[in-house]
């Protein structure tokens, strides 16, 4: 039975985000208000903000479990993920943000169809598509972390869990739109940096020190602190790193994380915001792997690997700081998936109803549809959550690659290939959104489970710049864009 200590700091910081749902309503009643808080963000909220988004209960949850699971191989993971947020903050961000500027965009889509000139439409329709596909399945994954931690924190039960935790997203990203998404992050990033920074200390020295967590899990399994696993240095153990560390590929440009930047107040933001990135990434990743690295001695044969956190911040802790680790853990699935709650409003009602059904509807008419489609499409992952408590790791690993595959690669080519055409984009959307889906359904299990990134970033390059190469640009598309890889 939970304390009445842990209940008290979890009735505490829900009441916290409440009230930043309603201090945000104020500016989500227009548009570019609900989607993108007109454009304000400093940038310790932008740099906050993105990586909490980027990581979820995957982090919390997920890679904690890997780390208890593999040990030292997670760490190919933190490799991917600490290169990917400084590549997209050092080449990605100030051209994105640049060019969104320019074309007044509020979404991924708005830019690629200003960017391209697309009158057809055909690139926001197939981005809302995508969008709102792997955002039903990547919210199901957030969902499902919010009833494993309910459960493991308060013992309210697995579907208890989730429906606690989607209750309160759905009140303050509906009302509070992205400002309060954004400084809600904020607060959650600042408590998951906390977390993951103290815990693997508690957990290290609770284990006897460095040297003896070492020498328990060499005993344990020695494959444990080998840098390939279990597989050792064979093409099992090489693919094996390479789906690990491909992770952080995302980071260059999934739509939901493409937003910070276009919410940045101005481009010295992005500048301000980058170093902070990165360096919080980095606490994030090492300590939750450490994290788990410790766990498996000290409470080796859990049934659950995900559950490490919670448990271990029970076992190690005094009442008050578990209750903080639960409100941490809900940080990371809260953080993530308000963010894909907006992305596929925005996608919805931006670019579907607006820019192709009907334009002549005001500001306040589209935010309220927007608030709407925001409770719609998490209903729909609310009820594929309540069906199967999946494995977070994975689950959510299939819906972040999804997202990356359909979009870094246009976007990337967008901004530094001049050459790149309204065709040669749509068909590398819809190349490597597929190449992905198909590797994970028909080949994954035949190649040694190579992550479904690499392929779908091959084919989303690979697509969109052979039928670039062989349809015409638009004429604006050389002047428009910042600089070319090649001509």
């Amino acid at each position: 039975m939970a304390s009445g200590t842990i209940i008290s700091v979890l009735v505490v910081y829900l009441a916290i985000l409440l009230a930043i749902g309603a201090w945000g309503a104020r500016d989500s009643r227009s548009l570019a208000g609900y989607y993108l808080a007109g454009k304000r963000l400093p940038a310790w909220v932008i740099a906050f903000s993105s990586n909490a988004t980027g990581e979820s209960g995957w982090l919390l949850l997920g890679l904690t479990g890997m780390g208890y699971v593999v040990g030292v191989h997670a760490f190919w993971v933190v490799l991917g993920e600490v290169l990917g947020v400084a590549l997209a903050w050092a080449f990605v961000a100030l051209p994105f943000k640049r060019y969104t500027d320019r074309y007044g965009s509020i979404t991924v889509a708005d830019y690629l169809a200003s960017r391209f000139r697309d009158s057809t439409h055909a690139l926001r329709v197939v981005s809302t598509i995508i969008i709102c596909t792997m955002v039903t399945v990547y919210t199901a994954a957030q969902f499902t972390a919010s009833g494993k931690a309910f459960d493991a924190f308060l013992g309210t039960g697995y579907t208890g869990g989730v429906l606690i935790g989607a209750a309160v997203i759905f009140y303050y990203t509906t009302v509070g739109g992205f400002k309060a998404v954004a400084y809600s992050d904020l607060l959650q990033g600042v408590l998951m940096l906390g977390g993951l920074f103290v815990l693997p200390l508690v957990g290290v020295a609770a284990a006897g020190g460095w040297t003896s967590m070492i020498a328990t899990l060499r005993a344990a399994d020695p494959s444990l602190l080998e840098p390939m696993g279990a597989f050792g240095w064979s093409t099992g153990g090489v693919i094996s790193a390479a789906s690990f560390a491909g992770i952080g590929l995302a980071f260059l440009g999934t739509p939901q994380l493409l937003t910070r930047f276009m919410a940045a107040r101005s481009e010295d933001e992005i500048v301000s915001g980058s170093l902070l990135a990165v360096l919080c990434i980095i606490v994030f990743d090492v300590g939750a792997v450490l994290t788990g690295m410790a766990g498996r001695t000290l409470m080796p044969g859990l049934a659950d690997p995900e559950t490490i956190l919670p448990v271990m911040s029970a076992d190690l802790l005094p009442a008050v700081v578990t209750g903080v680790f639960l409100v941490i853990v809900l940080a990371a699935i809260m953080s993530t998936a308000d963010s894909l709650l907006i992305l596929a409003s925005s996608a919805v009602v931006r670019d579907v109803v607006q820019q192709v059904f009907r334009p002549d509807l005001d500001d306040r008419r589209l935010a309220r549809y927007g608030k709407v489609t925001t409770v719609i499409i998490g209903l729909g992952a609310l009820g594929f959550a309540l069906t199967e408590a999946r494995l977070i790791f994975w689950f959510v690993l299939f819906a972040w690659s999804g997202l990356a595959s359909a979009f870094t690669p246009v976007v990337v080519c967008s901004l530094f290939w001049k050459r790149t055409t309204r065709v040669g984009a749509l068909a590398g959307m819809i190349a490597g959104f597929l190449a992905a889906v198909v590797w994970v359904v028909a080949f994954k299990s035949r190649f040694h489970d190579l992550y479904e990134m690499w392929p779908g970033f091959i084919a989303g390059f690979g697509v969109t710049i052979a039928v670039s190469l062989f349809t015409r640009p638009p004429d604006c598309s050389v002047d428009d864009t910042p600089g070319s890889l090649s001509e």
